[in-house]
């Protein structure tokens, strides 16, 4: 089982890397693109802003108030295709996506 600690310093290389690639947003989107019910909000966020607004936010909330975390997660895929083709050198980003789709398909670890 992984910590809490661990997803937490994947969660900041995932960030890193994000702002590196040029891809972290100074502004949010609108409240109705972030409310959107697709997986990704693909109807409304690039990958890049979902990753930004909704997945990192939801993680960093979830471990500081102990809760369960995803015991699913499957995010490579899609950012090897949304990546593929763009001519950003996404490897670690997507490396980083690895881990933790690796660290949250293992099981919930214990609070920070």
């Amino acid at each position: 089982m992984s910590t809490a600690t661990d997803i937490a310093a994947v969660l900041i290389d995932i960030e890193a890397q994000l702002r590196q690639l040029g891809q972290w947003d100074r502004l949010p989107p609108s409240d109705e693109a972030l409310a959107s019910d697709q997986p990704f909000c693909v109807d409304t966020l690039t990958l890049p802003q979902w990753l930004q607004f909704i997945f990192l936010p939801t993680i960093y909330r979830l471990l500081e108030e102990g809760e369960p975390l995803p015991d699913r997660c499957g995010i490579t895929p899609m950012a090897e295709e949304y990546f593929r083709g763009t001519g950003l050198a996404s490897a670690d980003l997507i490396g980083a996506l690895v881990q933790i789709d690796e660290l949250l398909n293992e099981g919930a670890p214990e609070a920070l």
